[in-house]
Parts: structure tokens; C-alpha cells; sequence
């Protein structure tokens, strides 16, 4: 996924959709819209999606219909997802959204200061994961292409066929090591 991943921002509401575009626009990222979950599906799909922010209750494919088919995509299931509701606390849907792995379920209407705060800290956190993740793969690879190293005949059974001598047991005087003075009693001053 490109350094610049939009936030996709996904409500069946229009006034909901500006409404969020102008709580994020100060954050300066890439926002994009859609009004359902086949649209949302089909941005994410398209693999330009950093964080998905999704209101539950939509005609058609709802919000968890799409977190659950995001979560069983290889290629989705680690995007952060904000789920949106305004039908107040409920204990069956926060139970489900937090099964599913959902960052977080906020009410509306949203506090834009925490709403921004929430997607800032997200956003960024779910990049520098894929950009140390690309950091593990590009390793792996110079590592894979590396010649290997001469193994060493003397020791065939030692990682990395070096010849390294046994550890020293316990007791056993180190080569170099000189004797400790043998301790003497405390002379009486009386």
C-alpha cells in the first residue's frame, strides 16, 4: 500500500459525509467517499484504503457486513477500521465490532478534536506497521540472495560451522585465570 493511502469515510448520509471530510481536513490527508458498503468494498478492494472510518447501519451491505468480508482478505484484514453508529451504546454491537477486530466504535454525533486525534494516531500507526513490514520482506530477500558462508570442516553440526570450544564446567579453572590469594584471618588487636 502506497505511503498515501486515503481514509475512506463511508455513511449513507450526505450532510454525515461533509460533515466528517470537515472534522478530517485538517489533518491533511487523502480522504475519499462512499455511500455503501459495495462502494466501500470495491475502494478497499482497489488496495488504496489506510483507514476505513464506517457507519453501521446502511441500507444494503452494512458496516459489519464489511469488516467481517474485509477480515477474511489476506490483503485487508490489518486495515483499521472506526466504526460510526448513531443509535447510542449497544452491548450486542460493541461485542460484535470488537470480535471482528474494529479499532474503535464511536457515537455520533462525533467530537471532531477526538475523532482527528483517533484517526491521526491510527492512520499513522497502521503505515509505519506496512513500511516495517515492506523493511522485513526487502531484508529477507538481500539475506536469501547473500552466498552462503564456507562452513568450517571441523565443526559440521555447529550453527554456522563455526569451531567454538565448549563452555568450561562449573568449577573449571579459566586458561589465563590466576588463583585467588588464599584468605587469612583478621589479626586480634588486643
Amino acid at each position: 500500500m502506497p505511503p498515501d493511502a486515503k481514509i475512506l469515510i463511508v455513511d449513507d448520509h450526505e450532510d454525515t459525509l461533509y460533515a466528517l471530510e470537515s472534522a478530517l481536513a485538517p489533518l491533511g490527508y487523502r480522504l475519499g467517499r462512499a455511500t455503501g458498503g459495495d462502494e466501500a468494498l470495491k475502494h478497499v478492494l482497489r488496495g488504496q484504503v489506510g483507514l476505513l472510518l464506517l457507519d453501521v447501519h446502511m441500507p444494503g451491505v452494512g458496516g459489519l457486513e464489511v469488516v467481517r468480508y474485509l477480515r477474511r482478505l489476506e490483503q485487508t484484514q490489518h486495515i483499521p477500521v472506526v466504526l460510526l453508529t448513531g443509535f447510542g451504546p449497544d452491548h450486542e454491537l460493541t461485542s460484535a465490532a470488537f470480535a471482528l477486530g474494529v479499532a474503535d466504535l464511536v457515537l455520533k454525533p462525533v467530537d471532531p478534536w477526538a475523532l482527528r486525534t483517533k484517526v491521526r494516531y491510527l492512520y499513522d500507526a497502521h503505515q509505519r506497521h506496512l513500511a516495517l513490514e515492506r523493511e522485513v520482506r526487502e531484508l529477507r530477500a538481500l539475506i536469501g540472495s547473500r552466498p552462503e558462508p564456507p562452513r568450517d570442516r571441523t565443526a559440521p553440526n555447529r550453527p554456522g560451522g563455526s569451531a567454538a570450544p565448549d563452555p568450561p564446567r562449573p568449577g573449571a579453572r579459566v586458561p589465563g585465570q590466576r588463583e585467588a590469594p588464599a584468605a587469612t584471618p583478621a589479626q586480634d588487636a588486643t
